[in-house]
Order: C-alpha cells, then structure tokens, then sequence
C-alpha cells in the first residue's frame, strides 16, 4: 500500500516497471515448475552458452569494422578481466579505441564493467545522454536488432574522449546488466542461452569540448560494432536469441 502514498507523478512511472517485472516474474515461474517438481531445477546448471570458442578468439583478435584500419590490437587487464584494446584510424582526426569485454564461461554475466573502466581511466565524467540504434540482422526473418547506449563525455589529464558503453547481445544491446539478465532468463525458459559482449567506444574530441559534435560519427561506429558482432561472434545465436 506504500504506493499508493506516492505522488501521482512518481506512480505513474514506477507502476508500469512494477507490472514489467511482475510480469517477468510470472513468466519465469510457470517455466520453472514443471522442471522443479520434477527435480530438474532450470538454474541448478544453466544451459551451455554455444558459441563461447567464438566470444574467446574475439578477446585476442579484436574487430574488423568496415572502412577503418587497426593499428594495434592487444589484451589488457582491466578491473581483473582481460579486455581487447583496439586501436582504429579512420574518418576522425585522432584514432578511436575500442574495448571489449567477452563473455568467456558459461556462467559468467555482466557486473561492474562501466565503473572499472572508470576507475582504469582515472576519468571525470558528464554531460550523459542516449543513442539509440537499429542494425539489420544476419537473417530477414528475424526483426531488427534495437540498440541502446550510454553516451557521455570523460576526460583525464591526457585527453577528453565521447564515450560510448553497452552491452550487446545478439538481438540487440544494453547499458544496464539488468537488461541482459532477464533476457538470458527468459531464453533460459527455451533451453537456450543470451551470450555477451560489454562494449567500451572512446572518440577522441578537443578538451572538454561538445559530444553532440561526435554523435554522428557515435552512431555510426555503434552500428558497425554491434553489426561485427552479430555477424562475427554470435552468428548462430542470433535467431533463437530473437524468438525468446
């Protein structure tokens, strides 16, 4: 009854999340029963993730984004994970980097990627925004892969970059761990498995200048990114990963 003592205003946002999530909830309950009446709990061992020979060799290899030449790709250890660290030139006066965080265990799930990288880069950070994106999929009976980002600026003492994190996964992407968790719950329900890849763009701009001026140029890249990794590394999870 504590919400209904709310403001009109604050109900009005939070009811909608309340029945979302009840409505999740209720979904993963009827999945679920039939398997722990009969003693085959679903989460007492998930299903395999199927392509994690694919999500390892991304870690070594990196990306090929179309139009833009790496001039150093490596793996560095960042927050106690081992990211590939990318460097691209291309249409941008400075090079951009790119890290990736794979998922590389069955039962490894997005944490605390945003606030280690944070902490590796000694940033400071503001002016947060959205970009959102859509990417064709592999295959055209499966509908367009939508895209939301996290879109901010950070600078150190070396340089100040338009920041660009989410995490993707094969029908689409993220900022919030959340949002991947309950779509690797609900393929769960099918015997299937919602693979991973946190997602770390940095573009270069002048000290401390305007992001809106790098938006362009961010979307583009999200775009090429997320298309390399539904073709590249989860390629053959990408239909069921859309009909869940």
């Amino acid at each position: 009854m504590e919400l209904l003592r709310l403001p009109k205003s604050m109900r009005s946002r939070i009811i909608p999340k309340v029945v979302v999530l009840c409505f999740l909830s209720i979904l993963i309950a009827i999945g679920a029963v039939p398997g722990y009446l009969s003693g085959n709990w679903l989460w007492k061992e998930p299903p395999p993730v199927v392509n994690l020979k694919q999500l390892r060799s991304l870690r070594e290899a990196g990306l090929k984004l179309p139009n833009w030449k790496t001039i150093e790709q490596t793996t560095g250890v960042v927050g106690g994970h081992k990211w590939s660290i990318q460097t691209f030139e291309g249409d941008n006066p400075k090079p951009i980097q790119l890290l990736l965080l794979p998922q590389t265990a069955n039962k490894s799930q997005p944490q605390v990627e945003w606030v280690d990288i944070n902490g590796f880069e000694r940033w400071k950070t503001d002016s947060y925004t959205k970009i959102q994106v859509e990417v064709e999929p592999l295959k055209p009976t499966v509908p367009n892969a939508k895209v939301e980002t996290r879109f901010f600026r950070a600078w150190n003492q070396r340089q100040t970059f338009a920041v660009l994190q989410w995490y993707a996964w094969p029908s689409g992407g993220h900022p919030a761990p959340s949002r991947w968790f309950w779509s690797d719950q609900l393929a769960q329900l099918h015997r299937n498995r919602v693979p991973w890849v946190a997602v770390c763009l940095q573009i270069p701009i002048e000290p401390l200048g305007d992001i809106e001026a790098a938006r362009p140029l961010a979307e583009s890249l999200a775009k090429m990114v997320q298309t390399a990794l539904m073709r590249d590394s989860f390629g053959n999870t990408q239909e069921q990963s859309f009909k869940q």
